[in-house]
């Protein structure tokens, strides 16, 4: 009898119905589990350092754009939301953006230095120079917005509506996107 619970206790366990369930996630998808969420993340600061460079990376768990700044210092701020459409700062004209969802980033960092040598500027379809998505399993389009006094905006088409992070780490700010809830 003994022997007989210790089995069905080991089947339930392998087949995910007790907690602690071996079977309930396994590799990648245990390790890929957030505490994130999908609304407004936001932190004040202004930084008239300028915004270097966009870059974005590829993760097993997420797909990562990074906002460079030339020597802010975890100075810059942001705000980052999801929106129904994507529209430029200053005049408010909808700028489209491909995806199942659009998260609107702005880091409070001009995309010119002082001389008001550009960094990023609306070029035909607004895409961003050096930024490429094609492949990424969360990211789908990119569109610069505009750079307006000192707070540059751009449109991240993703997926779906699927949790994020930001992070400011030294000159950097960082958004994550997840790949599934």
């Amino acid at each position: 009898m003994r022997r007989l619970t210790t089995l069905a206790a080991a089947l339930l366990i392998a087949g995910g119905v007790l907690p602690g369930a071996a079977g309930a996630a396994t590799g990648t998808e245990a390790r890929c589990s957030t505490v994130w969420g999908s609304g407004t993340e936001s932190a004040g600061s202004r930084s008239a350092v300028p915004l270097r460079d966009i870059r974005t990376g590829r993760h097993a768990c997420f797909d990562r754009m990074v906002f460079d700044l030339t020597g802010a210092a975890g100075a810059a701020g942001f705000d980052v939301r999801y929106v129904d459409t994507f529209r430029q700062d200053f005049t408010g004209d909808p700028i489209p953006v491909a995806g199942g969802a659009v998260l609107e980033i702005a880091v409070t960092a001009p995309s010119y230095d002082g001389e008001l040598n550009p960094t990023y500027r609306a070029r035909g379809k607004r895409a961003l120079p050096g930024v490429d998505v094609d492949g990424y399993r969360t990211f789908r389009d990119h569109k610069f917005g505009t750079s307006w006094e000192g707070r540059t905006q751009v449109g991240l088409g993703v997926r779906a509506r699927l949790p994020f992070r930001v992070v400011r780490t030294g000159d950097r700010v960082i958004v994550d996107v997840a790949h599934r809830w």
